[in-house]
């Protein structure tokens, strides 16, 4: 007989089970079908066994274990017997769920979380309804300087997801444990506010979180009052990557492009005009591509690196300043819709800017920091006036009592609602490059190519590099290309051109692991349903279904962008496109710490 030494066999609730021999006693139970309860476990980013709550019986060939090992980090062993379902193990598990409640803020139906908490729904499945330990609360601490991200100290249940996910996703580490006992807290360095600090607001601790210590900052009361004051012309604009993920509010599997229901809801929400990102992310590669050949051609910065994230945009100010000259002027589709739509669309219309109510849905909650950056308006007038999340626009709808699911198919309004395949997979990692390289690759070649599936650049790896031959100048030459998303990757990639390792002409970056698709600002997916589903490939397949389905897939061919340039723009980098959809950006300081120098040694020991 010969044994299989990458195969263990063991035993889960009288279920026999073979797998892997690295895996954990969770991995092999959820494989067979049987749940075990987690709340602090993130798979690959937070495995270390905080809450207790996944404790079980073990033996090993009829040695019991030693108390109750967590199944989340203990690895399989031959011959083991694993028992998750005894009256001890009920017992521990209830009792550890109880002392998380004991000195939790438990005001559930006033809460953000309310029907998306990790923690409830545990409690609703053990069937919790007293808490023996009452003790002293945790002293409530609400951060919301910032506009982006709240902070509330008294929900925090201390399962460090947020700090490894902050840690090891991003590499960014603002968040950890401080103080000791009982006084013990997640919060920045220095106890300074979430405002104060080198967070780039990609809002994936959001994600991470299983509760509602973090959360965005929402907006809604302001879009609901612009919408009831009959002075205001309120718009609204929708990101790709919303269409993918906001169906999950409404019980929808992960990934359903609900384009035109959303459009539908937005109208019956009481919008004056309902118009879509993807417009303006079409008019962005316009622009930027047209920037990029300038570059390539007049010995121009490189290699250019794309302004679309503005979480990426606020790691480069703080972390990398010396890229500040690589990175594009072009502002993200969010801002250049709201110029547009305050000057281009306002005088076709006939409509003071002024009374314009520009809203943006955005997966981002870096998008809220984005639209209230001074440099953001254009002779005193805002581009985007509130930028919301997928949530909160869940939210609104669910206020308005509109049937989301059975709603039927709308389009967006003219002239500002058209778009092509190219912008809608502005959503996905990647997508940025592929829309530009359709574009830039016609105009070089003076062809309609048909070949437009750039499919090295796609997919979730965190770095992706690619090369294409096109004519500039009369001769053939090879474009270096490069994708990073999550701003771990940004860094790497950055430190590599920094050292001489790597050459390349154009870089898209993306603060967000798997690009917008997976932005702070979507629908939350629980560590349980991540296991079985990807949203970041689901909602990403669902963007590039979209754009094979669309008859125009090259923002150059989107009539509507033909037009404004006809009528408006004159051409891309033209002096009127520099005023309205280009800015700059600059080296930004946190913490407040006075001298340069020791400021210097604060963000390396930070990094």
């Amino acid at each position: 007989m010969v044994l299989n030494l990458d195969k263990v066999n063991l035993t889960i609730n009288g279920v026999n089970v073979t797998v892997p021999s690295d895996y954990t006693v969770l991995m092999a139970a959820r494989e067979a079908g049987i749940d075990i309860p987690t709340l602090c476990f993130l798979k690959d980013i937070n495995e270390v066994a905080a809450c207790r709550v996944c404790v079980a019986e073990v033996d090993i060939k009829g040695v019991p274990m030693r108390n109750l090992p967590a199944t989340c980090v203990l690895q399989v062993q031959e011959g083991m017997n694993v028992r998750t379902n005894t009256k001890r193990v009920r017992n521990a598990v209830r009792m550890n769920v109880e002392l998380i409640l004991a000195n939790h803020n438990r005001e559930c139906l006033t809460c953000a979380r309310n029907g998306t908490c990790e923690l409830q729904k545990l409690c609703n499945e053990l069937n919790i309804d007293a808490i023996e330990f009452e003790g002293a609360k945790r002293e409530a601490k609400i951060d919301e300087l910032s506009y982006s991200i709240v902070r509330d100290t008294s929900k925090c249940i201390l399962c460090g997801r947020c700090v490894s996910t902050c840690r090891d996703v991003q590499g960014i580490g603002i968040l950890d444990f401080t103080k000791r006992g009982f006084n013990t807290e997640v919060a920045p360095a220095f106890d300074y506010s979430m405002k104060d600090v080198p967070c780039v607001y990609c809002g994936q601790c959001i994600q991470a979180c299983p509760v509602a210590a973090l959360r965005e900052r929402s907006y809604i009361d302001e879009v609901w009052d612009a919408i009831d004051d009959s002075e205001k012309f309120v718009v609204v604009q929708t990101a790709p990557g919303v269409r993918a993920s906001l169906g999950e509010e409404f019980g929808l599997p992960v990934g359903t492009d609900v384009t035109g229901r959303m459009v539908t809801a937005l109208k019956r929400l009481g919008f004056d005009k309902v118009f879509d990102t993807n417009f303006s992310a079409d008019l962005t590669i316009l622009e930027e591509g047209t920037e990029l050949l300038g570059r390539v051609k007049n010995g121009g910065k490189l290699p250019m690196i794309t302004s679309c994230s503005p979480g990426w945009i606020r790691f480069c100010e703080i972390y990398y300043p010396e890229f500040l000259e690589n990175l594009s002027t072009c502002k993200s589709p969010q801002q250049m819709f709201g110029a547009i739509v305050k000057s281009y669309y306002a005088e076709k219309a006939g409509i003071d800017p002024k009374k314009i109510f520009c809203v943006s849905i955005m997966p981002c909650t870096s998008k809220k920091t984005e639209a209230n950056r001074p440099e953001m308006e254009v002779d005193g007038i805002r581009d985007v006036d509130v930028s919301l999340t997928t949530r909160e626009l869940g939210d609104m709808i669910k206020q308005a009592r509109i049937d989301f699911v059975n709603l039927p198919d709308g389009e967006p309004d003219s002239i500002l609602g058209q778009y092509t395949g190219a912008g809608v997979i502005f959503g996905a990692t990647g997508g940025v490059m592929e829309a530009a390289l359709r574009t830039v690759a016609d105009i070089l070649t003076g062809k309609d190519l048909e070949d437009i599936e750039y499919e090295s650049v796609r997919g979730i790896e965190g770095v992706k590099e690619a090369s294409v031959v096109l004519p500039i100048d009369g001769k053939d030459t090879e474009i270096k290309v490069a994708v990073a998303h999550g701003t771990a990757n940004a860094a790497k990639v950055l430190d590599a051109v920094k050292r001489g390792e790597k050459d390349y002409h154009f870089i898209e970056v993306m603060a967000c692991p798997g690009g917008c698709v997976h932005g702070g600002g979507q629908s939350h997916v629980s560590a349980k349903v991540r296991l079985e589903v990807n949203p970041k490939t689901k909602r990403a397949d669902a963007l590039y279904e979209l754009d094979r389905s669309l008859p125009l897939r090259k923002s150059h061919k989107n009539p509507e962008v033909i037009q404004l340039y006809e009528e408006y723009l004159k051409e891309p980098n033209s002096h009127i496109s520099h005023k309205l959809l280009h800015t700059h950006y600059y080296k930004q300081k946190v913490y407040k710490v006075e001298d340069q120098e020791e400021y210097e040694k604060l963000l390396e020991r930070i990094k």
